[in-house]
Order: structure tokens, then sequence, then C-alpha cells
């Protein structure tokens, strides 16, 4: 039987956080190729793992959210203008080193790719098979092997699969396609924090997101497959679950209220979480109410911006009346945990319109996250960047870097000390 390893990369930023970070893709596959290969996970990014704290005591908030260990590295020298710290986070990289030398040798590597511009934490990761487990065929799979696939190629992969295309994979691993099946949990030791989805892909087209080029069209996943994800979560003793869904409350009716009936009739203290952005357009009186009956404990919803006309212009996706409308709707309900994102730095914005948004989400005393805007190549937000930034290097793609680079540091701290400000004025449970 192949011995097959599932990797999870140290991340390389500015900064990062375990907002319930979970390889699912990785893990999705795993659960397909569950009893025809023989698994091993190495998470890099597992605070649950010992190895993690290095002596350190690795804090958690109520909800499983934490601080990833990091170390401080010499910043690349294409970021050298933006005034942050750089750092790799994530275990440390002799004991990824150390976990090779210790097992036998693995046929295949799958490597789980995040943010584009994390692909120094992939790179070290092929150098590190390639250094110390030669015969080991890597497959990249994720959201940077498929936004950059000739730069991923550069790496030194032997495969980089696209999309949801996993024909090159069947090949590779000498399997016939296999159907959907349970997310393989089974290589955590310890799980506190889970991850769903109810389904794939996006039915909306905003101009700034990545996600019709990550997807074929829209999908609702089995609902036996997600089901049996739910029950092994739970035995787990899994507490927290967040919801990996971009578009989870389109056609609730088909699928998250058919889950919560099924959810309802379980004996559990698992909490549910949005960190997605939910629609909030579709949220209606029942539909929130449901949410709450059915242990949902935080809200995160997709503002972007108070401006209709940039609203407009970038995919409709709500206005500032559905946005009040979907807070007292929550509200209503009995949810107290509601944030909004608010982009920064998107190219068709500016400052000003940025504050006007806090002051819409505040002022209706709801918390903001600022979601720093990533120029992803490909989409019609991100291309219009090229003016401002080399697409071609992903590093550009950085979060931090482009709202600076755009508005200046000024701008951007300023705007972030409002926010922080206005934040403190919002009580949540």
């Amino acid at each position: 039987m192949l011995r097959v390893l599932l990797v999870n990369p140290p991340i390389y930023d500015f900064c990062a956080y375990d907002f319930w970070l979970k390889p699912f893709g990785l893990l999705r596959v795993a659960g397909r190729l569950c009893g025809h290969v023989e698994l091993e996970l190495f998470d890099a990014l597992d605070r649950t793992d010992p190895r993690m704290a290095q002596g350190r005591r690795v804090r958690s908030d109520r909800y499983g959210r934490g601080h990833f260990r990091k170390e401080r590295i010499r910043t690349p020298d294409v970021l050298g203008d933006i005034p942050r710290r750089y750092h790799r986070f994530g275990v440390p990289r002799a004991v990824f080193r150390e976990f090779l030398q210790q097992r036998e040798p693995f046929d295949v590597a799958l490597v789980q790719t995040g943010m584009t511009y994390w692909y120094p934490g992939v790179r070290e990761v092929v150098e590190d098979l390639g250094s110390r487990a030669a015969r080991t065929r890597i497959v990249l799979g994720g959201a940077y092997a498929s936004l950059c696939t000739e730069h991923a190629r550069s790496l030194g992969a032997d495969v980089v699969i696209r999309k949801n295309d996993l024909t090159p994979l069947w090949e590779e691993l000498g399997l016939p396609p296999l159907d959907e099946a349970p997310a393989w949990w089974d290589g955590y030791a310890r799980l506190r924090t889970g991850i769903l989805k109810l389904s794939d892909g996006c039915p909306f087209s905003c101009t700034y997101c990545a996600s019709e080029r990550l997807h074929e069209g829209f999908r609702p996943r089995p609902e036996g497959v997600v089901a049996a994800e739910v029950r092994r979560l739970l035995e787990r003793g899994v507490r927290d679950i967040a919801f990996y869904d971009d578009a989870l409350l389109y056609r609730a009716e088909r699928s998250l209220l058919p889950f919560l009936a099924t959810v309802g009739g379980t004996d559990s203290p698992v909490r549910f979480h949005t960190p997605n952005a939910l629609h909030a357009r579709y949220v209606t009186v029942d539909l929130a109410r449901r949410m709450l009956a059915g242990r949902f404990k935080t809200f995160y919803l997709g503002l972007e911006s108070a401006s209709d006309a940039w609203q407009q212009r970038t995919g409709r996706k709500l206005t500032g009346d559905e946005f009040r409308q979907a807070v007292a709707y929550l509200r209503e309900a009995g949810a107290t945990y509601i944030h909004a994102y608010v982009l920064l730095g998107h190219p068709h914005s500016d400052p000003d319109s940025v504050a006007a948004a806090l002051t819409l989400a505040q002022g209706l005393d709801v918390r903001v996250m600022l979601a720093e805007f990533s120029p992803l190549p490909g989409t019609p937000d991100g291309d219009a960047c090229s003016a401002h930034t080399d697409l071609a290097e992903p590093l550009n793609h950085n979060k931090t870097a482009f709202p600076i680079r755009l508005w200046g540091r000024e701008a951007v701290r300023r705007l972030k000390l409002l926010c922080r400000d206005g934040n403190r004025k919002v009580i949540l449970d």
C-alpha cells in the first residue's frame, strides 16, 4: 500500500492568527484516500501539537482561536518598503526535518497551499522533502497552486493540482477517481476546533473575489458526507466548528436548514462560527432564529463598503439597508457576537469610504474587522492593481503590503486606530 504524507506548511508573513485555520481541502482529499493508501499528517500550524509550544504555553480564547508560535526572520527584498516585522509562523523547521528522518520513506507527499503570498512556506516544505525524502513525489494543491500555477511549478513539485480537478492526483497514485467521502480528521492527536462546508464555490461574481478561479461553479456537498463529518468531530470532542462556505446562506432551504434540523437533535455543547462572511441579504427573521437555536455563536457579515455605488460596481452584494436589516434580525433572535468585514485598500475605494463603513457598522453596535485587500491575479479588481505593483511576484499580493502602497502608511494607521477605538465601544457576549 502506498504511503502518503499530508503536509500543511508554515506561514511566512507580517502577521498570522489561528482563526479556526485548518487545511480542510487537504483533509477532504485524505478522506477519499482513506482505506486505499496509508496516511500520515504533518500540520505545521496545529497549535495543539506539543512541538508547537517549544516549552511555552500556547493560549487559546474561549472559541479555540489563538496566536501561532512565531520567529522573526529577514523581510524579503520585494517587501522591504513595508514598515512591518516579517515572521515565520508554525512548528520549527527542524521539527519537520527530524520528522522526515524518523519515518520510513513516503511514496507521495500532498502539500496544501493557502494564500498566494505564503508560498515561501510551501517552498520550504518542498526543499526539505527534496533533501530528506528524495524519492517522495510531491503534489501541490490549494489556492496558491490554482491561482499561480506556473509559479508553483517553479518550486520543484512533481504535480500541481488546479481547482477541484483531481485527475492528475489519481494518475499519480494509480487509483481510479474516488467518490466524495468525509474529511479525514484522524491524523490529529488532539482536536478542539473543526471545519465544515455544506457547499463548494459561490453563485456570485464579486470582482474582488477569487472563488470562481478556485471552484467550478456552485455545488452543494452530499448531506450524508457532511453528517458523517459532524459525527466524527463530535466523537473527537470538538467544541467549536467553523463553516468555510463562500455562500452559506444561499438557498438555505436546501442546505443549511436541513443541516440545522439534523444537528438540532444531537445532545452536544458544540458551537458554530461563520468566519467566511455571511451574505447579509439572505438573513431573514426565521433563518436568524433557527441559526441561534442551532448553536450558531459568532456571526461575521460581509459589509465590505457602505457605498452603494461601490457595491453596484463590484457585484451588488448588498445595500446599507440590507445590512441594517440583517443586524436587526440577528439581534432580535438573540445574537450578541456580530462582526462586519470592511475592505481596506481596495483600488476602487478610498479612506473616507472605509471610515463611513466603520460609522455604519459600529453605529449599530457591530464590531468591525478590517479585511486588508489582496490583489489576486485573475480577478478584475486584482488585475486592476497591476499599475501599482508587480502581480507576477506573489509576495506582492500580500494584504498588509498593498493597502500601505496604495494609500500610504499614515492613512492605513489612522483607519486602524479609528476601527480599534470604535470597536472598544461595542460590547460582545
